[in-house]
């Protein structure tokens, strides 16, 4: 088998989510990534789009950031981020919409905050903030969310609410006006994890070849289910080919 980093499984656990019908909400980095490798291998007519407002981006070229001319490319619609995100909400396209979202902080039902650690009025650390993460998390139909698999991102208790994933559980999201939409997976550079149909809380879903399930469970700052868990198939000699010669070839993310 030949041999993958951590950030192309991400890559491609991620592609393999998205299905060919779908609007895919793209933010930068590795979301781009794994958003392109799903154009050229699983979901050729899936649509990409970006909050700078380009619409069925091709995407000839992995951009840098939403923000690079890149993204604009052979469009469908070169909008505005009103555009982009009236887009989003649109229920009469008849295709699912899926975010792609980063954190600092997830919590058990993947509530994620990318705000603040510490105080909000004196934190430790000020990040960017929302952008359009809140509005993707509130309106797309389901959310693939990226993480680094540490214990202190992943946490019993958030220190800023900045998008919501299931709020409390159960259906609290539906109760508070969210009729659509939730957290779908969390994939990380150990494993995937998703959530129960019921209760929406956080379960181990899967886990890469060359990772313990111990090692997943105790870089966890709660009590996670891990009895579902089953091995992940690695990426395949065309998916690496298609990200590191089609997707980037540059390195820019890999």
């Amino acid at each position: 088998m030949e041999k993958y980093t951590s950030k192309e499984m991400m890559a491609i656990a991620a592609a393999r989510c998205i299905k060919d019908s779908d609007i895919v909400f793209c933010g930068t980095g590795i979301s781009m990534l794994a958003a392109m490798a799903a154009k050229h291998i699983n979901a050729k007519n899936s649509v990409i789009i970006f909050e700078t407002g380009a619409i069925g981006a091709s995407l000839a070229d992995l951009p840098m950031a939403v923000g690079d001319p890149r993204v604009m490319y052979n469009a469908d619609i070169f909008g505005t981020l009103a555009d982009s995100f009236a887009f989003m909400q649109n229920r009469f396209t008849g295709k699912k919409i899926t975010g792609i979202l980063g954190a600092a902080q997830i919590d058990k039902y993947g509530n994620l905050n990318s705000t603040v650690i510490g105080d909000y009025f004196n934190p430790t650390v000020r990040f960017s903030g929302s952008g359009g993460g809140s509005d993707v998390a509130s309106f797309a139909n389901r959310v693939i969310i990226f993480m680094k698999h540490e214990k202190r991102r992943f946490v019993e208790k958030l220190d800023y609410l900045t998008s919501p994933g299931w709020l409390d559980g159960y259906d609290s999201r539906k109760k508070a006006g969210l009729a659509r939409g939730g957290a779908y997976v969390v994939i990380t550079d150990m494993g995937v994890l998703g959530f129960d149909k019921k209760s929406k809380r956080m379960y181990l879903k899967g886990y890469y070849s060359d990772i313990k399930q111990k090692l997943i469970v105790d870089n966890i700052g709660f009590e996670i289910d891990a009895s579902k868990a089953a091995q992940i198939k690695p990426p395949s000699k065309e998916d690496l080919f298609v990200l590191r010669n089609k997707c980037d070839p540059q390195r820019l993310i890999l």
